[in-house]
C-alpha cells in the first residue's frame, strides 16, 4: 500500500515534463452528460460541455473539425463543431449506440447499437443511414482496417468478433474470443486485430487474413485478483512495437511488445481506467479514469505518468485533435 500511496502522490504532483506538442483532448463524462476539453500542453481543462444524457463512445474527424459523441440513453450520435463547441447535428443510430468508428477517409460512421444487436452504418456527409448489420448480442467493440476494406463489431454477450466486408456490409467471418469482448484494435499494417475480453481478462490477437486467433495474451499483476485485471481499451503506436491496454478496475495500463506478446510493463493510473489515446505525435497517451473522475497523461518514451487531472464524473472515451 505504501508504494501505491507514493505512486498516486506522484500523479497529482505532475512534477516531470509535460507533452511538447498541444493538442486538444475531448473526454466524455458518463455520468453527468459532459464532455471536457483538455489542452495536452498545459494539462489542464479549458471547457466543460454540455451534451446529451450518457456520453460515451467518442472520435474526431481527419480534419479536426467535429468531434462524434455517443448520446447512448438519447438514441443518437452528436455533432459537436470544435471551433464553436456547439451541438451543430446528430446521426441517426439505433437504440443505446455505445461505441463507434469512423471510415479512415471520415466519410463513413459504424455504429454499435447495444440494444437492438445492430450496427448501423450512416454515411456523415448526408446524414444516411446506408445499412443496418446483424451482429451478435450487445455489440460494441469496433475497429475498422487502415485501407477501410475491413470492420470489425464484438458482441458481448456472444463472445464474438464479427468480421464485416465494407462495401457489401455483410459478415464474412465470425471469431471466437473471450467473455465479454469490449474493444477491437488493428494494428496500423492491417495485419491482426486485437480484441480485449473484460471478462475473460485476455487479448485475443486475430490474424486478419486467416481470420484465426494467432495468440491469447494474459495479465497478472502482484498484490491484484485475477478477476480485477478487466482489459478494456487498446491502443497501438504507429509503428506496431507497442500496445497499450487498459485494464479497468486494475487500475493499471499494460505495455506489450507486439512481436513477442511479452507485458514489458504496468503503469499505474487512476481508478477503473477505461479507454485511452495517443497524441498525433505519439508522445503522449491519455487515459479515461472513470471511478476517480480524472485522466491520466502518459509519456510514451518511458512509459511512465506524468500527470492526472480532474475531469468530469466517470470519464469514459477520449478523442484528440489530429493537428
Amino acid at each position: 500500500m505504501q508504494g501505491r500511496a507514493c505512486a498516486l502522490a506522484f500523479l497529482a504532483t505532475g512534477l516531470m515534463a509535460g507533452p511538447a506538442s498541444a493538442y486538444t483532448a475531448y473526454v466524455s463524462n458518463e455520468k453527468d452528460n459532459t464532455m471536457t476539453v483538455v489542452d495536452t500542453a498545459t494539462m489542464k481543462v479549458v471547457k466543460t460541455v454540455d451534451v446529451g444524457q450518457r456520453p460515451r463512445g467518442i472520435a474526431i474527424s481527419p480534419d479536426g473539425k467535429f468531434v462524434y459523441l455517443c448520446a447512448s440513453d438519447d438514441d443518437t450520435v452528436q455533432i459537436i463543431d470544435t471551433s464553436s463547441l456547439q451541438i451543430v447535428g446528430d446521426l441517426p443510430s439505433g437504440p443505446d449506440p455505445e461505441l463507434f468508428v469512423l471510415s479512415p477517409d471520415g466519410k463513413t460512421l459504424y455504429i454499435a447499437n447495444e440494444d437492438d444487436n445492430l450496427v448501423t452504418v450512416v454515411d456523415v456527409a448526408s446524414k444516411a443511414v446506408l445499412s443496418e448489420i446483424p451482429v451478435g448480442v450487445e455489440p460494441e467493440g469496433m475497429g475498422v482496417s487502415p485501407d477501410g476494406k475491413t470492420m470489425v463489431n464484438t458482441s458481448e454477450t456472444t463472445s464474438m468478433a464479427h468480421f464485416i466486408d465494407t462495401q457489401s456490409h455483410e459478415v464474412t467471418d465470425n471469431v471466437l474470443v473471450d467473455t465479454r469482448p469490449r474493444f477491437a484494435e488493428f494494428k496500423p499494417d492491417g495485419s491482426q486485430v486485437w480484441v480485449s475480453a473484460e471478462v475473460g481478462g485476455t487479448v485475443s490477437v486475430i490474424d486478419n487474413a486467416k481470420r484465426q486467433v494467432v495468440k491469447k495474451i494474459q495479465f497478472a499483476i502482484n498484490g491484484l485478483r485475477a478477476e480485477t485485471i478487466q482489459p478494456v481499451g487498446i491502443a497501438i503506436t504507429a509503428d506496431g512495437k507497442k500496445a497499450y491496454v487498459a485494464l479497468g478496475p486494475a487500475n493499471h495500463v499494460a505495455v506489450i511488445d507486439t512481436e513477442t506478446y511479452e507485458v514489458e510493463k504496468y503503469i499505474l493510473v487512476g481508478q477503473r481506467v477505461w479507454h485511452l489515446a495517443f497524441t498525433p505525435d505519439q508522445k503522449t497517451l491519455i487515459t479515461t479514469n472513470g471511478n476517480s473522475n480524472d485522466i491520466t497523461f502518459i509519456d510514451t518514451a518511458t512509459d511512465e505518468p506524468v500527470q492526472s487531472l480532474t475531469v468530469g464524473q466517470q470519464p469514459w472515451g477520449v478523442a484528440i485533435s489530429p493537428n
